[in-house]
C-alpha cells in the first residue's frame, strides 16, 4: 500500500478546518438581527420631530444591503427607533436623502415605486398572517395583509387598513425641488395593536418579554430630472429599461426579497426594569 503523503493530508485538513469555520462565520454573521424595545410611560406625539420621550429608545444599527455582506454598504444612511406601550407599537427612522422626492399622495398607490420606508409584522412569528406599511416622504401610505407568503400562493389583501393608523414625516430640506440638496427626512409611526388582526386573525397584545418577528427596508431609485423638472426613475441608457431599486434593510434577507418572514429581525417587548437587568447581565 502506498504511503500516505502527510503533507498533502495535512494541507487538505487545513482546507476543510478553514472551510469549515468560515462557513460557520458566515452563518453567524447572516442570523437575524434583535431589538429590544423600551416601554414608554406616556404616548408619543406623532410630528415627525422626535421629541424627548425618544431617548428612551436607542437607534438600530446602520441599515445594510437586503442582500447582506453580498453587496456594499448603502450610499445614505439609515436607522430606526421602537418604542412601544399597552396600545401602540411606536417606529421612527432617519433616511439621509440628498435628494427628497414623492409624488405618490393616494392612498394606497404602489408607493415602492418612488422611494419609501417598509414595515413588515409578523406578531406570533409563524410567518404567516402578517403585515406590510409602506409610507413615502409624502406621508402617503399602503398597507398590507398577506395571510401566507407569495411563494405558498398567498395573496395580498389591499383593502385591508390599519385602523388609526398614525404618521408623519419632517424633512430637512425641501421635497420635489431637484434644483437644491436635501439633507435627511424622519418618519414617526404609531400602530394600535388591535388594528393587527384581519377577520379570523385576533390581535395580539404584547407584554413584557413578547417577541416578534419585524424588519424594514428602505426603498431607494437612481433618478433623474425630466424636461418638466421633475424626479424620475433612472433608465439605462443602452436597454432603456429603469435601473433596478436599491433595497436597504436593518435585518439582511440574504435574498432581495423581503416576503421571507423567517429572515426577518426579532422585536422584544421590555419594560424598563426587564431592560436595565438585561444591560446588566
Amino acid at each position: 500500500m502506498k504511503k500516505p503523503d502527510f503533507k498533502t493530508l495535512n494541507l487538505l485538513i487545513l482546507f476543510v478546518t478553514f472551510g469549515a469555520l468560515k462557513s460557520g462565520l458566515a452563518q453567524t454573521e447572516t442570523l437575524p438581527r434583535k431589538y429590544i424595545s423600551n416601554k414608554t410611560d406616556k404616548p408619543i406625539r406623532i410630528d415627525g420631530k422626535l421629541e424627548s420621550a425618544w431617548k428612551k429608545a436607542v437607534w438600530t444599527e446602520r441599515f445594510v444591503d437586503i442582500e447582506g455582506d453580498k453587496k456594499p454598504l448603502p450610499y445614505q444612511h439609515t436607522q430606526a427607533k421602537i418604542l412601544w406601550d399597552d396600545t401602540h407599537l411606536y417606529i421612527a427612522a432617519l433616511m439621509e436623502e440628498e435628494h427628497i422626492w414623492a409624488y405618490q399622495t393616494k392612498k394606497d398607490q404602489i408607493v415602492y415605486l418612488e422611494n419609501d420606508f417598509e414595515v413588515f409584522i409578523d406578531p406570533d412569528g409563524d410567518t404567516e398572517n402578517y403585515y406590510e406599511l409602506e409610507i413615502n416622504a409624502a406621508n402617503n401610505t399602503f398597507d398590507l395583509f398577506l395571510p401566507k407568503t407569495y411563494k405558498k400562493g398567498g395573496r395580498a389583501q389591499l383593502k385591508w387598513n390599519i385602523q388609526d393608523l398614525q404618521s408623519a414625516v419632517s424633512v430637512d430640506g425641501t421635497i420635489n425641488n431637484a434644483k437644491d440638496k436635501d439633507k435627511r427626512w424622519i418618519l414617526e409611526i404609531a400602530i394600535p395593536f388591535k388594528s393587527l388582526s384581519h377577520e379570523n386573525v385576533a390581535a395580539i397584545i404584547p407584554t413584557a418579554g413578547s417577541e416578534w418577528r419585524i424588519n424594514f427596508s428602505r426603498v431607494n431609485w437612481q433618478h433623474d430630472v425630466n424636461e418638466e423638472g421633475k424626479y424620475v426613475r433612472k433608465r439605462n441608457a443602452e436597454t432603456g429599461k429603469r435601473l433596478p431599486e436599491y433595497n436597504w434593510v436593518w435585518s439582511p434577507q440574504g435574498i432581495i426579497n423581503m416576503h421571507f418572514p423567517e429572515h426577518w429581525g426579532y422585536l422584544e417587548f421590555a419594560d424598563q426594569k426587564s431592560a436595565k437587568r438585561k444591560t446588566s447581565n
